[in-house]
């Protein structure tokens, strides 16, 4: 099998590698999306006990945390988490274990994410040699709703303090088993905004009667597309992307109004800055120019992804331990985003992706996550605890 030419793999998650599997397929058939991850919660959460780990639930609603002591005595504490939620994705891939809710799917992995961590809270329970406290996080609503924030702002780090936190992501489509990172900010905050453009309808075919919001809307689309060819620099990055355009009913009535949607991507809070200012300067501008107005919800949804360089040195020490050197530590930065960035803004940390081979892309009604990666990646989160809480941490 593939990872068996990464020397740290651990040989006894290696060889639970079906059973993983199991559990990982058990928790595809089920998904569940943000802040009703019933089933899934109650499923992890009976695993974690019957390692013999105390469960605490509640936190951002299906969230959970376990909690263990190694045996060596006081230490410090770190967090581990795994993200639960699925997507409103209508599965197509008819496997045998496909999601059991129709037009719900685990597209992104987390099924493999929380499979990986339950195979470390089973292994490091049986073989606790360590100083400190380990806190395994289970966390709801990575997918747009924000569960990592609701999680923070209910008492996660006051209940369970900890002085450094990691999480991890599987990445489709580099070579397998390979650790993909890099300093500083790897993944992009992430706002969305809605535009109603409001101008007065009228017969097409006496456009000088009315004010035409789509031909406003459409100016409106164009020009935003300047900001970032022309107000942000080239040696920053950013991303303004229009999804939805809605507006009018038949052929021949101009109407009264048109709506745009869509999503902006950066990774500073000046160039975040910059791009909503210019983006509400050129949407008054455009419906002046027209006659029109404009109604603008703009909404900052999360923040960059921010690794912290020491702990990003550990998670990298540890991934190198597991691989055996395939590890890229200067992997290019990520335009979408992860809500792991709100625990990152609150304990020091660092957020990897583990390279799962060829294959759909995340988000991908095709999608299925590569069940070979779970003995990798569950080695991983082990030889992180052992080396942070192992010996006398630096």
């Amino acid at each position: 099998m593939e990872q068996q030419s990464q020397p740290g793999v651990l040989p006894d998650l290696m060889a639970q590698a079906a059973e993983l599997t199991s559990w990982r397929r058990t928790l595809h058939a089920m998904p569940e999306t943000a802040f009703e991850e019933h089933r899934t919660s109650a499923y992890v959460a009976a695993k974690l006990e019957s390692f013999g780990l105390p469960v605490h639930r509640g936190l951002a609603g299906t969230g959970l945390v376990a909690t263990l002591t190694g045996k060596r005595g006081d230490g410090p504490a770190i967090g581990l988490r795994a993200d639960m939620d699925a997507l409103d994705i209508l599965e197509a891939t008819n496997l045998p274990y496909r999601s059991d809710t129709p037009g719900k799917m685990h597209a992104c992995g987390h099924d493999g994410h929380m499979t990986m961590l339950l195979g470390a809270a089973r292994h490091l329970a049986g073989n606790p040699d360590f100083a400190g406290t380990v806190h395994f996080i289970f966390q709801p609503a990575e997918e747009n709703e924000g569960g990592g924030k609701v999680m923070v702002e209910q008492g996660l780090f006051d209940r369970f303090p900890m002085q450094e936190v990691y999480g991890l992501h599987n990445w489709p489509n580099a070579p397998f088993g390979t650790f993909l990172g890099r300093n500083g900010a790897m993944f992009a905050a992430f706002d969305i905004f809605e535009v109603k453009v409001i101008g007065r309808g009228a017969h097409a075919a006496m456009p000088q009667r009315g004010i035409d919001p789509v031909l406003a809307a459409s100016l409106i689309v164009a020009q935003l597309q300047s900001i970032v060819a022309r107000s942000v620099s080239p040696q920053e990055a950013a991303v303004l992307t229009v999804t939805q355009i809605h507006g009018g009913d038949t052929w021949n009535v101009i109407p009264d109004e048109v709506v745009l949607r869509g999503t902006v991507r950066t990774f500073t809070k000046e160039v975040r800055d910059l791009v909503e200012g210019r983006f509400r300067a050129v949407v008054a501008g455009v419906c002046a120019a027209q006659g029109a107005r404009a109604e603008i919800r703009y909404e900052r949804r999360y923040p960059a992804l921010v690794n912290h360089t020491r702990e990003f040195g550990h998670a990298l020490a540890a991934a190198d331990v597991t691989a055996g050197g395939q590890v890229v530590p200067d992997f290019e930065p990520i335009m979408a985003a992860e809500d792991f960035a709100y625990m990152l803004e609150a304990v020091p940390g660092a957020y990897l992706c583990l390279a799962s081979g060829p294959g759909p892309n995340l988000h991908n009604a095709a999608y299925d996550f590569n069940d070979a990666l779970l003995p990798v990646g569950a080695s991983y989160w082990v030889n992180l605890v052992q080396a942070r809480l192992g010996a006398a941490t630096a």
